[in-house]
């Protein structure tokens, strides 16, 4: 019975040392942000290209006038939705350590999450191509494009990883480490198809970890490493955790 899947996931949450969370499209999909991939994805209705780095610095405008569309125009409207919240207030109240995200949205950190590793990096930051100079995203930035560097007048691009770049040194060794250091991984809304983070929760399996799966069907973690896994969509899931981790809380409290 799935109820009963609820409460296992949640007294083991509870008994946990370390808690990670590893969330993907899914979480955020709630919020009508649609993923890349599948038939209703971005890349049916735009060129990937665009955010491909090399054809990004032969022709920056024309993925910029794509980019601020997608990311900076349809996308401005998404807020938090439960499921972003309740790992927030995981988080506040001691039984989530780490939270490691594939999206690019900033909704884990509008939803008041703190401690969290932005792999792919966020769109809520431009940087500059050539002396690496951040910038918030603001209105005025997105005016002209492609927008210059105002310290050495480079074109600047989101801060989040293009196809044909590495992963971010620093948020690859934290999310690392986190497959060694948390008891628990609590996948969300992603099927382990984007390389390399799908291999993270592998490698967490591989260093002894239980891996708690939350996903509309199963996915390519599911027969392979999940230990339990709680079938529904990020919303009602987390929902219904997070309410039985706080009776939980009050029973032992």
């Amino acid at each position: 019975m799935l109820e009963d899947r609820i409460q296992q996931a949640a007294e083991i949450i509870c008994s946990a040392k370390r808690v990670t969370a590893f969330t993907g499209a899914g979480i955020s999909a709630e919020s009508g942000i649609p993923p890349f991939r599948g038939p209703d994805g971005l890349w049916s209705r735009y060129d990937p290209e665009t955010l491909d780095i090399q054809h990004f610095q032969r022709d920056p405008l024309k993925s910029w006038i794509t980019i601020r569309e997608i990311f900076y125009e349809k996308f401005k409207a998404a807020s938090p939705n439960a499921a972003h919240l309740a790992l927030a207030d995981m988080e506040a109240h001691d039984h989530l350590h780490c939270l490691i995200t594939q999206n690019i949205d900033n909704l884990h950190h509008r939803a008041g999450s703190s401690n969290i590793i932005e792999y792919h990096g966020s769109s809520r930051r431009l940087i500059c191509t050539y002396c690496e100079r951040l910038y918030p995203v603001t209105l005025e930035i997105l005016e002209y494009l492609p927008p210059p560097c105002t310290e050495c007048g480079h074109v600047l691009k989101p801060d989040f990883v293009f196809f044909g770049e590495p992963i971010p040194f620093q948020a690859h060794r934290e999310a690392l480490l986190e497959t060694q250091r948390s008891d628990i991984w609590l996948i969300i809304g992603t099927t382990g198809e984007v390389y390399p983070a799908a291999t993270l929760p592998v490698e967490a399996k591989a260093h002894g970890k239980r891996i708690i799966e939350i996903n509309i069907s199963p996915s390519n973690y599911t027969s392979q490493i999940t230990d339990l896994f709680l079938q529904g969509t990020a919303v009602s899931m987390m929902s219904e955790l997070n309410k039985r981790i706080h009776k939980l809380d009050q029973l032992h409290g």
